[in-house]
């Protein structure tokens, strides 16, 4: 994830938390609705300010692919 993705992601999270919190939610259907409707309104703002939406953005290697191109790459020392 990119820095504008991460940041869109946190405050999604946090507004999503801040509702459950203050409307009592507890219910796992409203929980379910609250994070949906959270999200889509991110996803609006998103879209009105001209930023790229999540599914547009280039997908990232995983942690695994990254590591063992990383162990490719490192050169192995002898031992002596």
């Amino acid at each position: 994830m990119g820095g504008s993705e991460l940041a869109a992601n946190l405050f999604r999270v946090t507004q999503t938390e801040d509702k459950l919190r203050r409307e009592r939610i507890n219910s796992k259907e409203k929980a379910n609705k609250t994070h949906f409707e959270v999200g889509q309104k991110v996803r609006k703002t998103i879209k009105e300010l001209g930023g790229t939406m999540p599914e547009n953005l280039p997908s990232m290697n995983s942690i695994k692919t990254i590591n063992a191109k990383r162990k490719k790459a490192t050169p192995k020392l002898k031992n002596n």
